[in-house]
């Protein structure tokens, strides 16, 4: 027994020594968390054998020191309990057998188990900080979750407080008529931000206020009220992040319970556990504080978006004022360089204008009496007194046959040389032996008809001395007078030609013989006859305040006064008297007028006419009275539509004695000298104004200068050519004549015809077309064209048949104003007969009782017409019995004859019939005590003003105002 027993010790001994030399092993594995694991109550463990006594026995330091490792863990304590007990029980069995070997075994035992005591002690320790460590970490998570629940119990109540406020506060402006929804309040910040940005951008204007009077100050309500929505914006904002971080909480506490660490795992995973849930939860946060804050965001990126448009918007806004400012100054210095430039042009123009001033000042210091031009002779009279005839025998001519009706239509100039003039009176000079000292005569024939009154104001402005012919017949006639008027106001002074003296009763004719000589050979009857008829035309002229005598029997007194006119009789049939007027306008010249005769270097030019020209175009008739015209000297004219500059292409003169009128070869120049009538070629003359003057630009002349000094007198002519909307169209060949006939049109006609339309030359289908709008317009009288002396195109008559336009032609002024006035009074008669029916008379009659003769149907009284005019087919009412109406006049009365027309105060007998009611009764429902009114309507006064204006007096105008009121009409 012993020796199976000894036997049995070693083996167990060296099992021992086994296990000793595996413990470190064993301890290694031990700490692994599989075998934390496996020590736990599984059903593994329970199933397992206990280890055989002997080698408990053997190691006790071993299992406490396991016993002690398992404890320290947590873990196994109560396996390390039943291993005590089952050892002790072993114990009690065998406890004889074997002791010294034991003790032995301990203390072998003992030494290696310090060894794994310190090792174990010291992971003790270890596991001791980690597990203080823990408890710490785990006490401050305790605290951070208290701490938690208690910021959001302050939350909570601070959110309960905040509503309340809300709800307080809601209910207040609910009361107060305040309160707005958020998303009112939204669009309403909104749209203020974007006003706010408008206004920033220049968008909309800012109007500045008159600080007239202090304006009171703003009361503080909308600020608080700003101020509250602004706070309820928030609060509603920190309500939804509330609420949505109150939905996530939950999700929170089970992610967190989900991701707390197993305490059975090593310390390593508990580590790493803890960190991850650390920051899973910060993840956590901050995916809340991101879906907390998304509207927020959304308010912040709209802010955003508003501050970048608005950004933009001003950059926009800085460009746009940086190119106005860099436009403004371009400007400032455009408008600099041409105030410069103007204040150049003006120092030029003034230097050039007193250049020019001086030089003409020095032309007149330089003229001489030695050196005189030509005179200018204008003839004038009234029509038909033989103002062409005249020239006509001076010239030896035939011009006057040459006119349509005899009547001079346009101004004409003749030249007559110094060597004509000196034939011409080489008889009368036989006893005169006058000196010509003059190089010529130049004389300008007028219209006499009262429509060219604006010609010879013309002529006569431009002459130096004048021949006013008188008919000796007929004495001073209308235009005659008008003549002698613009002579005196401009002081010109002028000779009376006694003309047809050849028409004195037994005339025995002396051909071209002076005057005197030609009165010797007549009979006592015959001179005695001229003395009557010469004084008659002295007293005339005396009642118009001018002095006159025959001018053979002027003394010396009447000469040198200048109120003394000189009268010559003439005869331009057979010459007799020419030769006397001829050298009394060369005396006249050379003896009064040689101061205004004097050549003068400085250009004196008039445009007379503006005429076209076959194979010349456009010409100009120029009189020039000082001065030098070159070819190619640079002209300036003056015209409506601003100055006209061109270069004269041609200098023509008819041959001497001839008239520029009349069609013949033109003697070309390259210079000509003042006195002389010239026609002048060049381009864009077509709208240069006859009686303004012509200027030569010359090298060292201002052009602007000149242009200012041409265009002075445009104010006199301006209101000549003015057309108006509504009215007639004027053609004429010349310029003169137009403007002739614009004058009448709208000066003699009564009423003014009024004129929409003018031009010069042959009528084209384009003029047809133009006037033809006049029928579109209403007033189809006006679609007419007054043509004067020019041609009608065929293609342009068809033309104004097919349109409706009517075309007046004639080559005699005043017949054409005949042909028009007749057509207007035509057309006005029409009208009144149209118009006869709707138009109604005013008139106020009474009815004599003493002349009943026809109680009803008819009804036939007596009446007098106590105001206004009664005619045939008046409508009668009674006004003062509610607007009975009596009948229509049938007939009119007087003194057994018929008439259409019964003044006031005339007594006629009257036939009323009434077909409305013919049962109506004189004496049953109205008598003498009423008076009859003419019916009056708002279109009967209509058709009076239009057609009937010129056949009622003021008087009766006057009555159709009364019955107006009468019968309410407005």
């Amino acid at each position: 027994m012993a020796k199976k027993k000894g036997g049995k010790k070693k083996g167990v001994q060296k099992a021992a020594v086994a296990d000793n030399d595996d413990f470190d092993s064993i301890l290694a594995e031990s700490t692994t968390p599989a075998t934390t694991a496996a020590a736990e109550d599984t059903p593994a463990n329970k199933d397992t054998p206990a280890p055989s006594p002997a080698v408990e026995e053997k190691a006790p330091p071993k299992l406490d020191a396991a016993a002690a490792f398992l404890a320290a863990q947590g873990g196994g304590t109560a396996s390390t309990e039943k291993k005590e007990t089952k050892k002790k029980k072993k114990k009690k069995k065998g406890g004889g057998g074997g002791g010294g070997d034991d003790n032995k075994a301990d203390e072998k035992v003992s030494a290696r188990g310090r060894m794994v005591a310190e090792r174990l002690a010291k992971q003790k320790a270890e596991e001791d900080r980690i597990a203080a460590e823990e408890a710490a970490l785990q006490a401050e998570y305790e605290a951070e979750g208290r701490a938690e629940e208690e910021r959001l119990r302050k939350i909570q109540e601070e959110k309960d407080r905040k509503k309340q406020k809300q709800k307080d506060k809601v209910e207040r402006q609910k009361k107060e008529g305040t309160y707005m929804t958020k998303k009112q309040k939204e669009k309403a910040r909104l749209a203020a931000q974007r006003l706010e940005a408008m206004k920033a951008a220049g968008m909309v204007p800012v109007v500045t206020k008159k600080k007239k009077e202090p304006e009171p100050e703003p009361e503080p309500e909308p600020e608080v009220q700003e101020e509250e929505v602004e706070e309820e914006a928030n609060e509603k904002e920190e309500e939804e992040e509330d609420g949505e971080k109150e939905d996530d909480e939950p999700k929170e506490e089970e992610e967190d319970e989900e991701s707390l660490p197993d305490w059975d795992a090593s310390s390593d995973e508990d580590d790493d556990d803890k960190f991850n849930v650390l920051e899973a939860r910060l993840q956590n946060i901050t995916v809340k504080e991101d879906s907390d804050g998304e509207e927020e965001d959304l308010i912040a990126a709209e802010k955003k978006k508003e501050n970048e448009r608005l950004r933009k918007l001003g950059i926009e806004r800085e460009k746009r004022e940086k190119a106005e400012a860099a436009l403004r100054a371009q400007l400032d210095n455009d408008e600099a360089e041409a105030t410069r430039q103007q204040q150049l042009l003006a120092a030029r123009k003034e230097e050039g204008k007193r250049k020019r001033l001086q030089q003409e000042k020095d032309n007149l210091a330089a003229r001489t009496r030695d050196d005189l031009r030509c005179p200018v002779v204008v003839i004038m009279g009234h029509v038909d007194t033989g103002k062409t005839k005249l020239l006509d025998k001076i010239r030896k001519t035939n011009v006057q046959e040459g006119e349509a009706g005899g009547i001079t239509q346009q101004i004409g100039a003749t030249f007559f040389e110094k060597s004509t003039l000196i034939t011409q009176t080489a008889r009368l000079n036989e006893t005169e032996n006058f000196t010509f000292n003059i190089p010529g005569m130049l004389v300008i024939d007028t219209p006499g008809h009262e429509s060219f009154t604006n010609l010879r104001s013309r002529g006569s402005s431009l002459c130096d001395v004048a021949i006013l012919v008188v008919d000796l017949m007929h004495g001073l006639e209308q235009q005659t007078k008008e003549s002698l008027n613009m002579l005196l106001k401009r002081g010109t002074p002028f000779v009376v030609a006694l003309n047809k003296i050849d028409r004195c009763y037994a005339w025995k004719t002396c051909k071209d013989a002076p005057i005197r000589e030609a009165l010797e050979g007549q009979e006592e009857g015959t001179v005695g006859e001229f003395r009557t008829r010469a004084t008659e035309a002295k007293i005339q002229l005396q009642e118009l305040g001018v002095n006159s005598n025959l001018y053979w029997e002027m003394g010396d007194d009447d000469w040198s006064n200048s109120d003394f006119v000189p009268l010559v009789p003439t005869s331009a049939i057979t010459g007799e008297g020419v030769q006397d007027i001829l050298l009394l306008l060369c005396q006249i010249a050379q003896r009064k007028l040689w101061r205004n005769l004097m050549f003068c270097a400085n250009l004196q030019a008039t445009v007379l006419e503006v005429k076209a020209i076959d194979g010349l175009g456009m010409t100009v008739d120029v009189l020039v009275l000082n001065g030098y015209v070159k070819e190619g000297d640079t002209a300036i004219f003056c015209s409506l539509d601003g100055p006209v500059v061109t270069e004269i292409r041609g200098l023509l003169t008819p041959p001497p004695s001839r008239e520029m009128r009349v069609k013949s070869d033109y003697i070309h120049h390259k210079q000509v000298k003042g006195a002389l009538g010239v026609k002048i070629i060049g381009n864009g003359l077509d709208k240069v104004m006859a009686g303004t003057p012509m200027m030569i630009c010359g090298e060292y002349d201002e052009e602007e200068d000149i242009k200012e000094e041409v265009m002075s007198d445009l104010s006199k002519l301006t209101n000549k050519l003015n057309t108006d909307s509504k009215g007639v169209m004027v053609q004429a060949s010349t310029l003169g004549a137009l403007e002739a006939l614009l004058q009448f049109l709208r000066e003699d006609t009564k009423p003014p015809i009024p004129v929409s339309a003018i031009g010069i030359g042959t009528i084209h289908k384009r003029d047809v077309t133009k006037i033809s709008i006049m029928n579109e317009r209403g007033v189809s009288e006006y679609a007419t064209i007054l043509a004067f002396d020019v041609k009608v195109e065929p293609d342009a008559r068809d033309h104004a048949r097919e349109m409706g336009v009517r075309i007046f032609t004639a080559d005699i002024i005043y017949h054409l104003f005949d042909q028009f006035t007749r057509f207007m009074e035509e057309l006005s008669e029409t009208r009144r007969e149209e118009a006869a029916a709707i138009a109604v008379f005013p008139s106020i009659c009474r009815i004599l009782p003493q002349h009943i003769f026809n109680q009803k149907d008819p009804i036939i009284v007596g009446i007098e017409v106590a105001e206004g005019i009664l005619k045939i087919g008046t409508p009668l009412c009674i006004p003062a019995l509610e607007g009975l109406y009596i009948g229509k006049v049938t007939s009119i009365e007087m003194n057994g004859k018929q008439q259409d027309t019964a003044r006031k105060g005339a007594s006629v007998a009257v036939k009323i019939e009434n077909e409305h009611n013919p049962t109506l009764t004189y004496g049953r429902q109205f008598d003498s005590t009423n008076s009859l009114y003419s019916q009056v309507t708002r279109a009967s006064i209509d058709a009076l003003k239009t057609n009937f204006k010129d056949k009622l007096e003021n008087e009766d105008w006057r009555l159709v105002v009364k019955l107006k009121k009468v019968f309410g009409i407005i």
